[in-house]
């Protein structure tokens, strides 16, 4: 037994803050290892504040920029904000600039920037992607990051944590994304107010890394400021499979004392879990597949950095292959990063998403957040693979959406309506 049993985020925000230990509610000043700030909510909103201080930037080796929310430029004003976004990469001396390379939360982790032990803030709400590699990651606004970006420095209360433990194994045709969308359903949209959810159990033990940043990501949904993951084997495979120096990192062992105090714990049966749906206009109002409704569908969307990575595309692959989509509904695929993209082109997918009727799309935030191509009409039924169905966040705000995984949306779009994906795959079986 630790002598000061310590939860992984208050580890973290030790070291961060240069302390042995915290304690929940503590007010502490935290050193930043790295800050991610992309298009829409970074140099178009930070620059004035920066100009207006008269301050350069305290580290441009620890900023990462990503072009992402308006890209490609559709009009003349996502072009200026995109000029602007380059100009401010090369006046402050920002080397990690991905310009139109993917969305950033899919983009930081595939270019090595994620380590166990790190504490990072990102401007966007989906920052605590980074929890699943064993860091602190969580989003800050554009006043708040402005100060992270002159002085490197940032003050967090040290929260609490509420454990969650799945175990057993996922069924054919459920995902991480049912997980979160359970979740969702269970602990309300607030069940972690200004809490970290901490997932742990055989299931997310046995989950390759890119399915444990869908539950990092969407813990987010829950209202947490972050979702962490332990670091262990798994996580440390996939940095060194992109190039990550782990030398370079915090050393130490980056997972929860086992009797470090929670505030509370759930525990789930995973084989209980069933293809989720959530119904408009809010991830909290899911439901088993097989009570979905039976809507027809105009747009099936795999799109965002919760439901477009290469595991993803692999599922709804699984599905799509050899079948067609519907007559009606139209299947947009936006793959997360150009990285993404290549794999998928080398190893087949993309041939048999198109093959299947599926409109490739540039990577990018798009219409997940209602920019660029793939928004909705009036009236229109849409069912994405994105992280949140609130009114109007994908177009019109008389257009319905409805959330589902990779297996889940690719099943809907050959069928045209809300369908359960496992009839399909057992079809291959």
């Amino acid at each position: 037994m630790a002598a000061n049993p310590q939860t992984l985020a208050q580890k973290i925000i030790a070291r961060a803050s240069g302390r042995q230990s915290v304690l929940p509610g503590e007010i502490v000043t935290c050193k930043v290892d790295l800050a991610m700030i992309h298009d829409s909510g970074g140099p178009r909103r930070v620059k004035p504040l920066l100009d207006r201080l008269g301050a350069p930037v305290w580290d441009a080796s620890r900023i990462v920029l990503v072009s992402d929310h308006y890209t490609p430029a559709v009009d003349e004003a996502s072009a200026a904000i995109q000029k602007l976004t380059r100009e401010f990469a090369r006046d402050q001396g920002i080397a990690a600039f991905y310009d139109q390379q993917g969305i950033c939360h899919v983009v930081l982790p595939e270019r090595g920037h994620m380590k166990p032990g790190m504490f990072l803030v990102g401007g966007d709400s989906h920052s605590p992607t980074g929890g699943a590699f064993g860091s602190f990651m969580f989003g800050i606004g554009a006043t708040d990051m402005a100060g992270v970006l002159v002085t490197g420095e940032t003050w967090i209360r040290v929260p609490e944590t509420i454990r969650v433990i799945w175990d057993g194994a996922l069924a054919r045709g459920v995902s991480a994304k049912d997980i979160m969308l359970r979740l969702c359903t269970v602990l309300g949209m607030d069940g972690g107010d200004y809490q970290v959810i901490e997932y742990g159990g055989s299931t997310i033990a046995g989950l390759e890394m890119r399915e444990r940043m869908t539950l990092s990501n969407m813990a987010a949904e829950l209202g947490a400021i972050t979702g962490l993951i332990g670091a262990d084997e798994v996580t440390r495979d996939y940095i060194r499979g992109v190039g990550g120096d782990l030398s370079t990192g915090p050393q130490g062992d980056w997972r929860s004392d086992e009797d470090a105090p929670v505030r509370e714990t759930h525990h789930f049966n995973t084989a209980e879990l069933a293809p989720q749906v959530a119904h408009p206009h809010s991830p909290a109002n899911s439901r088993d597949v097989t009570e979905a409704d039976r809507v027809s569908l105009d747009q099936a969307y795999i799109g965002a950095c919760t439901g477009a990575k290469l595991n993803d595309l692999h599922m709804a692959a699984e599905i799509l292959k050899g079948r067609k989509v519907a007559s009606g509904t139209r299947l947009l695929i936006a793959p997360a990063s150009t990285r993404t993209t290549a794999v998928a082109a080398a190893d087949g997918t993309l041939a048999a998403l198109t093959e299947a009727g599926a409109i490739l799309m540039p990577s990018g935030c798009g219409a997940c957040s209602g920019y660029g191509a793939g928004v909705l009409a009036q009236g229109e039924v849409c069912i994405a693979s994105t992280a949140r169905n609130f009114k109007g966040r994908m177009g019109s705000r008389d257009s319905l959406v409805y959330l589902g995984s990779p297996y889940t949306v690719a099943a809907s779009a050959v069928m045209g309506r809300i369908a359960d994906p496992r009839p399909l795959l057992e079809e291959r079986a």
